[in-house]
C-alpha cells in the first residue's frame, strides 16, 4: 500500500483569501501564477478568481498545484479554530501541497491536498505541543493515522447513505456528531475532526522522529482498521464508542480505568447514579489527575492553557441563561426549567440521555455532545456531570423556580480511547507508546500496513 492522499477542509467562507509563496500552476487555465489570490462568489456555482493581474471565472472548482513541493507552500487569512469551543479563534495559517477551492451551497470551501504523513506532520504539532515526549508523539502519530484511515472508510458509508445521527422517540430524541458534515473532502482541520493548522504550528525534531519510527504504523482489530479516537482528559474512567456515536461495539473502544489500580473506595459502575455521584464529586487518583505544568505544556498549546480546572471542573447556569441556551443552541423550550435529570450514564459517569423538565414541557436529549452543546455557549468541558439546584433566600424548594443551576463535572472531552493528559503523564513516566497505546485500545493490535 502506497502512502495514501488526503483531502482536508479548512475553510468555508463567500470569499477565499490566499498568498502563494512559490510557482503555482493553476488548472483552469494552466497558467503559473503566484503572489496574493482572491476567489468571490459570483452566482450559485460559480466563482471569480483573482491571481496577479488575471482575472477568471471559475464553474464549480480550481486546483492551484505547486511546481515543487518542497519549496513553496500558501497562506490562507480568515481561517476559524476552536470553532463554536471557548477558544474560538481568526489565524492566517501556512500550507504544503494543492489548495483546492469550490463553490457549493452559497459558501466557498477552501481544501487541501497533500499525503497523509505530511497531514499528520501537522497534526501532531497541532493538537498538542510539538515539545511533547517521543513517546507520547508516536502514540499520537498512530492513532491519528488510525483514525484518519477509519474516517475515509466512513465517508464511503456516509455515501451510500447508510450512516445515520439522529433517533426521535416520544421522549425527546438522541443525536451525535460525526462524520455527517463532509461529502466532498475526507476530514475538516478543527477540533470536529483533529486539528490540522498545515505548516502553521513549529515542528520539532521528536515529531520528526516520532513520524519516521511509526511510519505506516496503525491500530488494527480482527483486520480492521481501528477507530482510534481521543480528546483532553477522561476524567478517571474512559467512555464506550456506542455510548458518545452510532450505537456499534467496538471492543477496543471500551471502559478503561486511567491508573494502574483501581482507586480505594469507590465504586466503578459509573452507569449507577449514586456511585457515579460520588465519584465525580471526589478526587480519585489518575493518570490525568494532575497540576503537572511542564508536562501539560507538554501538552496543550497556549489556547488550551487557558483552561486550567478540567480533571474537575465547576459550572453555574441562572435560569435565564440556561432558558436562552436551550433555546438558542438545541432549539428547545421547555418554559422554565424546573429539574435536570440524568436519565443514562456512560460507564465514564458521562450522561447518554438527561431529562429536563420544564414548566411547559419536558423532553430527554442526548447523547453527550448534544447535551454539553445544550448547556453552554460553546460547549461543556464533559457531560460527565452532577446538578445542583439553587433557590434564591426565602424560596421553597418544593414549589418554587431555581434561581440558577450548578454543574459539577469530570474531565474534558467525550472520553472515548486515548486521554491525551492520561498518556502524556504515562510517557513521562517512562512508559513507552506500544503501552500507551494498549492501555487505552486494549485488544487492538499494531502493525505496519505501508
Amino acid at each position: 500500500m502506497n502512502i495514501p492522499t488526503i483531502e482536508v477542509g479548512i475553510l468555508s467562507s463567500t470569499s477565499v483569501h490566499f498568498k502563494l509563496n512559490g510557482r503555482f500552476r493553476c488548472t483552469t487555465s494552466g497558467e503559473i501564477v503566484t503572489g496574493e489570490g482572491l476567489a468571490s462568489l459570483a452566482g450559485d456555482a460559480s466563482f471569480v478568481l483573482h491571481t496577479g493581474d488575471k482575472r477568471q471565472t471559475v464553474d464549480d472548482f480550481v486546483m492551484i498545484e505547486p511546481l515543487n513541493e518542497d519549496d513553496s507552500h500558501f497562506e490562507l487569512s480568515h481561517v476559524i479554530i476552536g470553532v463554536q469551543f471557548h477558544w474560538e479563534r481568526e489565524e492566517t495559517q501556512r500550507f504544503k501541497g494543492k489548495l483546492k477551492i469550490y463553490v457549493e451551497n452559497g459558501m466557498l470551501t477552501a481544501v487541501n491536498i497533500l499525503s497523509l504523513e505530511d497531514y499528520l506532520l501537522s497534526v501532531i504539532s497541532s493538537e498538542m505541543s510539538a515539545m511533547s515526549s517521543l513517546e507520547l508523539l508516536k502514540a499520537h502519530s498512530v492513532i491519528s493515522r488510525s483514525w484518519l484511515l477509519a474516517q475515509i472508510e466512513k465517508g464511503r458509508q456516509l455515501k451510500d447513505g447508510s450512516y445515520k445521527t439522529l433517533i426521535r422517540n416520544e421522549e425527546g430524541y438522541i443525536r451525535w456528531y460525526d462524520r455527517e458534515d463532509h461529502s466532498r473532502f475526507d476530514v475538516c482541520a478543527d477540533d470536529h475532526c483533529q486539528r490540522y493548522q498545515g505548516i502553521t504550528k513549529v515542528s520539532s525534531k521528536q515529531v520528526y522522529e516520532a513520524l519516521k519510527a511509526t511510519v505506516g504504523e496503525t491500530l488494527l482489530y480482527k483486520g480492521a482498521v481501528c477507530d482510534a479516537r481521543f480528546y483532553k482528559c477522561c476524567g478517571g474512567i474512559t467512555e464506550k464508542f456506542e455510548n458518545v456515536w452510532e450505537p456499534v461495539n467496538h471492543p477496543y473502544l471500551t471502559k478503561v480505568t486511567d491508573n494502574p489500580v483501581v482507586p480505594e473506595g469507590f465504586d466503578t459502575d459509573l452507569t449507577k447514579e449514586e456511585n457515579a455521584r460520588k465519584w465525580i464529586l471526589s478526587n480519585p487518583s489518575a493518570f490525568c489527575n494532575t497540576h503537572d505544568k511542564t508536562v501539560l505544556s507538554q501538552v496543550l498549546n497556549d489556547y488550551d492553557q487557558e483552561t486550567q480546572d478540567f480533571y474537575r471542573w465547576e459550572v453555574r447556569l441562572a435560569q435565564a441563561e440556561i432558558k436562552d441556551l436551550l433555546s438558542r443552541k438545541v432549539g428547545i423550550d421547555v418554559g422554565d426549567v424546573l429539574d435536570l435529570i440524568p436519565v443514562e450514564r456512560g460507564v465514564s459517569g458521562r450522561l447518554i440521555r438527561l431529562k429536563i423538565v420544564g414548566s411547559e414541557q419536558t423532553i430527554v436529549i442526548g447523547k453527550e455532545l448534544e447535551i454539553r452543546k445544550a448547556l453552554s455557549e460553546s460547549h461543556l468541558y464533559s457531560s460527565a456531570f452532577v446538578t445542583e439546584k439553587v433557590f434564591t433566600s426565602g424560596q421553597a424548594a418544593s414549589s418554587s423556580i431555581p434561581a440558577s443551576f450548578v454543574l459539577r463535572g469530570a474531565g474534558w472531552g467525550h472520553g472515548v480511547g486515548l486521554c491525551q493528559i492520561g498518556a502524556a503523564i504515562m510517557g513521562d513516566s517512562g512508559y513507552s507508546y506500544q503501552d500507551i497505546l494498549m492501555h487505552y485500545f486494549p485488544g487492538a493490535e499494531l502493525k505496519k500496513i505501508y
